[in-house]
């Protein structure tokens, strides 16, 4: 590769592990993110470090656990201190663009107060990355180009996402089988990726670093018309579930807080009649159909990039990196979204696909080691030949890329969640605990998950016998050996994992001595 080389870094939102046809989904359809796993490597045991958005995105691109960046909550600062990918990758010449959003909160420290990127969550961009087209929360820039083609949208994005009407709802379809008002290639998947391409049409001699964020399969569960119907409900299978809602909340008090927050109509998904929580088994069912076709809907736009760049000779220069921020319970447990200690809010998508002919042995391989998304920015900046700094949490996934897998190697994932609600203090006052009490950290290997609480009851399941996560064993007797070694391992996993800037740094009397 004798020409400087391109990095492709797309990340979608709320993306589920198990939603990838490669991995016999029976539903989902993703030929496209099958094809590059065929040419890449699948790393099929990943996992995300917290959610919600902000939060989870701050991990992905600073390569920090919650326990260090400390942006806990959408709208939580982000300590302008960080470095990110972005950052260090214009050690190496990039100018790395964003296309969509990082939902980044910025540090409002040295800031006047009257600044408009503290009047959101979504405002900021990731420190390093150029704003090619950003794409936040209201979605403006999608919004004015339907109204250019003649939509009435005077509630912006709130009007955008409204299901079509009127529309004559068969009998066995549920509400979200309602197609959104535009056609599918008017979508917001289809405009961004349509600007993206644009983008990379300038620059085919131009060694490049894109950051690429579909919104999708995040809500509103809207489909535009094929998609709404790709998946029959009756195809579906249904969440797994304890019998009743009442059973489900006796599990944990935070899981109980959560139901009921989620069992507000529109709380989870805009523009929604449904309590999803106890919607019938037809709604349940159409609601992941729907999830499912945006699923398919993302897959189809990645493809076109991927595409566009085997029509341009770019492919073979161009390291392409997909995964997610988060993923999405999908009715599990009876819960919708990613707040909540379950594995499928946590478990992510992600595929690497190096054009170098180092990689060629490992290609259509798949990965069962545990990996991060702390993982991501050094593998990015290892593939640059930059250093990883000292402050990253996570290690290069190249080896695994590669087929030459670390001999050592983490045999557990650590992952988070503050859970804290600043403002309305509802967490706080729900659950009887204050603000800083309100978190919860996760140690999961192949056997067992722990889950430590500040201030709550601890769980740990097993899951070889229970992959479900149905019976919390933390009150056992005959598990407090177990409660108590994995209780350890968090606390030595935190202590080794504590802000370590300058931690290997010594000032003697010949100066500053500096270990890696």
């Amino acid at each position: 590769m004798t020409q400087k080389p391109n990095v492709l870094f797309i990340c979608a939102d709320q993306w589920r592990a198990d939603c990838i046809s490669a991995l016999g989904h029976p539903n989902v359809r993703t030929p496209n993110l099958d094809a590059l796993a065929a040419d890449g490597v699948l790393f099929q045991n990943h996992f995300g470090q917290c959610t919600p958005c902000g939060p989870s995105r701050t991990s992905l691109l600073t390569g920090l656990y919650l326990m260090n960046h400390r942006s806990g909550r959408n709208g939580t600062p982000l300590d302008a201190r960080h470095t990110t990918v972005a950052v260090e990758a214009r050690k190496a010449g990039y100018e790395p663009a964003l296309f969509g959003y990082t939902d980044t909160s910025m540090d409002p420290r040295g800031r006047d107060p009257d600044d408009p990127v503290l009047t959101g969550y979504d405002k900021g961009v990731m420190p390093g990355f150029d704003a090619a087209l950003h794409l936040p929360d209201d979605m403006a820039a999608w919004v004015a180009d339907l109204e250019t083609k003649g939509y009435n949208l005077p509630n912006g994005r709130d009007d955008a996402f409204q299901p079509r009407q009127p529309f004559d709802l068969p009998k066995d379809r549920g509400f979200r089988f309602i197609p959104a008002i535009y056609p599918a290639e008017q979508s917001e998947t289809a405009f961004l990726t349509d600007r993206f391409i644009d983008w990379l049409s300038e620059r085919e001699q131009t060694p490049w670093f894109a950051h690429f964020v579909f919104y999708r399969p995040h809500p509103p569960l809207i489909a535009p018309e094929p998609y709404n119907a790709l998946v029959d409900p009756k195809d579906v299978a249904f969440p797994a579930r304890a019998p009743s809602l009442a059973e489900e909340k006796r599990q944990h008090p935070l899981l109980a807080y959560e139901l009921e927050r989620l069992s507000e109509p529109g709380k989870y998904d805009d523009h929604s009649p449904l309590d999803p929580v106890s919607a019938n088994d037809l709604e349940i069912r159409q609601m992941r159909a729907a999830y499912y076709g945006l699923v398919s809907e993302v897959d189809h736009h990645l493809g076109r990039i991927i595409a566009h760049l085997k029509a341009t000779g770019q492919y073979e220069r161009t390291l392409i990196v997909v995964t997610s921020d988060h993923a999405e319970m999908l009715g599990e447990h009876h819960t919708w979204g990613k707040e909540i200690y379950f594995d499928q809010a946590f478990h992510l998508p992600l595929v690497i696909r190096d054009p170098r002919p180092e990689a060629d042995a490992a290609r259509g391989s798949r990965v069962e080691a545990f990996t991060e998304a702390v993982d991501v920015m050094p593998t990015i900046l290892d593939w640059l030949g930059l250093a990883t700094p000292r402050s990253c949490d996570g290690a290069s996934l190249m080896g695994h890329v590669r087929g030459a897998a670390p001999e050592v190697w983490r045999s557990e994932v650590f992952f988070e969640h503050d859970f804290r609600t600043v403002k309305a203090q509802r967490a706080e006052a729900a659950l009887g605990i204050s603000s800083d009490e309100c978190s919860y950290a996760v140690i999961r290997d192949a056997r067992y998950k722990y889950v430590h609480f500040a201030a709550l009851p601890p769980l740990l399941f097993d899951l070889a016998a229970d992959p479900h996560e149905m019976h919390n064993l933390a009150d056992r007797p005959d598990m407090a050996a177990t409660v108590r070694d994995y209780a350890q391992k968090m606390l030595n996993w935190r202590l080794t994992h504590a802000e370590r800037t300058l931690t290997n740094m010594q000032l003697t009397s010949e100066g500053v001595f500096s270990r890696a």
